[in-house]
C-alpha cells in the first residue's frame, strides 16, 4: 500500500527544505541586517525604529515586578535562550562529540584560543586607552554565519573542515561566556549568585536522580538561575549556559531494549482490530502512545530539546536579535567611525587577526606533531574557512552593547563590525573559489 500525502505536505515540503538547509540560516541574518538599515535609515520609518526598542514591557514574578524594554528583553531575555542552545551544543560536543578527546579537540581548542587573542590584540593595539575595554569584540565568532556560508562551498572543502570550524566555533563560544561573565560585569550582589548557585546545584541533583522533566528544568532554570542573575548585575544570558549543562544527556533505555520493546508493540499492533473509519480503536491508540514512549525513553533529553529549540533560535530568536541591533544610520559619522580606533581595531582583528591566529596556530599544532589536519583538506581550506571566522555579527554585536555605555563609541564598534564581517564573507568565499578544485559529490 502506497502511503498518500495530504495535500498540505506538497505545498509545506519546499518550505521544510528552504528551513533544512543551513544557508538559510545566513541568508535570513542577512536580510534582517539589511531590512533593519533600511528601515533605520528610510524617511518613513527612521523615527519608528529609534523608538520601538525603547519601549517598556512590564514582567511579573510572584512578588517582584521589574520594567524592561523591548531591546533589553531581546538581548538578555531571548538572547538567554541562544546561550542555552550554545551551552546544549557545547556540551554534547564534549560529551560525544568533536571535543570528547584530547585528539579531536586540540587543533580546534589551539586554534579557537589563537583566533581569540590575536584579534583581542590587535584591537587594544588601537585603543591603548578607555576605548579598549572593546578588546572582546573582535574574539567572536558567528557560527550560524560561518556555517551557512561553508555551506554554499561545501563542494569545495573536504567534510572533515566544517567540523573543524564548527568545533573551533564552540571553543570560541565558550571563550565569549567567559569573557561576558568576567570581563563585562561592573559589580555583583553575592546573595542574588548564592541563589542562583542553589537552583544550579538543585538541577544538577535532579539530573543524577533522573528526573526528565522539560518543565521542571525550565521552571528552575528561569526562577531560580535566570532572575538571579539578572538581579546580581551578571548579564542572565550566562543562566542559560548554566542551564544547559544541568540537562540529562542520558536516554533512559538502551538500543537494544528499544528494539525489544517495540517488537513487542509492533506484534501487539499488527493484532489489533481497525475499525473502518478515520479513528483508531482505543487498543491501536494505547499501542501507538507506547512506541511514541518507547522512543522518548530511547533519546537523551539534551538532543530533544536541542532539535526542539533549533528552528525556533536561528529562525525567530537571530533575525529578531539582528533585526534590533544593525539598524545603523548611514550618515557622515558611520564613514568616519570606521577610520576611528575602535573601528579599525574591529576591522583588523576580525579580518586579519582570525586568519593570522586560526592557520597561524594550526600550523604550529602540525609542525610540533600535537595535532593533525583535518582528513582530506589542505591548508588552503583551512585559509578560507579562517578568514570566514572573521564574520562577528551576532556575537560582535551583542559584546558591544556591554562593552560600551557612550553611544557615540557602541555606533563606531556596530558599523565596524557589519563592514567587517561583509568584507570576511566575500574575502573569505572568494578564497575558497578560487583556490579549491570542485569536488565530485558524493
Amino acid at each position: 500500500m502506497i502511503d498518500k500525502k495530504a495535500p498540505i505536505d506538497y505545498l509545506t515540503r519546499p518550505v521544510k527544505s528552504i528551513f533544512s538547509n543551513e544557508a538559510t540560516i545566513g541568508v535570513l541574518l542577512f536580510l534582517s541586517a539589511v531590512a533593519a538599515m533600511v528601515v533605520a535609515n528610510s524617511s518613513w520609518g527612521g523615527e519608528w525604529y529609534e523608538h520601538l526598542w525603547e519601549k517598556e514591557i512590564t514582567i511579573s514574578f510572584d512578588d517582584k515586578e521589574f520594567g524592561l524594554t523591548l531591546h533589553y528583553l531581546i538581548n538578555d531575555g531571548l538572547m538567554a535562550i541562544f546561550f542555552f542552545l550554545v551551552g546544549l551544543e557545547i556540551k554534547r560536543e564534549v560529551i560525544a562529540g568533536e571535543l570528547s578527546t584530547w585528539k579531536k579537540a586540540s587543533m580546534p581548542i589551539a586554534a579557537a584560543i589563537g583566533g581569540m587573542a590575536v584579534p583581542a590584540l590587535i584591537f587594544i593595539a588601537f585603543n591603548p586607552g578607555e576605548t579598549g575595554k572593546g578588546w572582546g569584540i573582535p574574539m567572536a565568532t558567528d557560527i550560524a554565519f560561518a556555517l551557512g556560508l561553508i555551506n554554499l562551498v561545501r563542494r569545495r572543502i573536504a567534510p572533515s573542515v566544517k567540523v573543524f570550524i564548527t568545533s573551533l566555533a564552540v571553543v570560541d563560544d565558550i571563550g565569549a561566556v567567559l569573557v561576558i561573565a568576567f570581563f563585562y560585569t561592573s559589580s555583583f550582589d553575592v546573595d542574588q549568585l548564592y541563589i542562583a548557585g542553589g537552583a544550579w546545584v538543585l538541577l544538577m541533583a535532579a539530573n543524577r536522580l533522573g528526573i526528565r522533566n522539560v518543565f521542571f528544568y525550565t521552571f528552575i532554570g528561569i526562577s531560580g538561575i535566570w532572575v538571579a542573575f539578572f538581579y546580581s548585575g551578571i548579564h542572565p544570558t550566562i543562566a542559560g549556559i548554566l542551564l544547559a549543562f544541568t540537562i540529562p544527556a542520558k536516554y533512559r533505555i538502551t538500543k537494544d531494549q528499544f528494539t525489544d520493546r517495540l517488537k513487542i508493540l509492533y506484534r501487539k499492533y499488527l493484532k489489533t482490530t481497525t475499525i473502518d473509519t478515520d479513528f483508531n480503536t482505543e487498543r491501536e491508540d494505547y499501542l501507538l502512545k507506547g512506541i511514541r514512549s518507547a522512543g522518548d525513553d530511547a533519546r537523551t533529553p539534551l538532543q530533544k530539546i536541542e532539535h526542539g529549540l533549533f528552528p525556533f533560535v536561528y529562525f525567530v530568536i537571530m533575525p529578531i536579535f539582528a533585526f534590533a541591533n544593525a539598524g545603523l544610520k548611514i550618515e557622515d559619522n558611520f564613514w568616519a567611525g570606521l577610520v576611528e580606533p575602535i573601528g579599525l581595531g574591529i576591522i583588523f582583528g576580525l579580518i586579519v587577526g582570525k586568519f593570522v591566529g586560526i592557520s597561524l596556530v594550526s600550523r604550529l599544532m602540525v609542525a610540533m606533531g600535537l595535532a593533525q589536519l583535518p582528513e582530506g583538506s589542505s591548508w588552503k581550506q583551512i585559509y578560507g574557512t579562517s578568514i570566514l571566522a572573521g564574520i562577528g555579527f551576532t556575537m560582535s554585536l551583542f559584546i558591544s552593547e556591554l562593552a560600551f555605555v557612550n553611544r557615540e563609541y557602541a555606533e563606531s564598534a556596530k558599523s565596524a563590525i557589519l563592514v567587517a564581517s561583509i568584507l570576511a564573507c566575500v574575502i573569505g568565499l572568494l578564497v575558497i573559489r578560487f583556490t579549491n578544485s570542485k569536488k565530485p559529490m558524493l
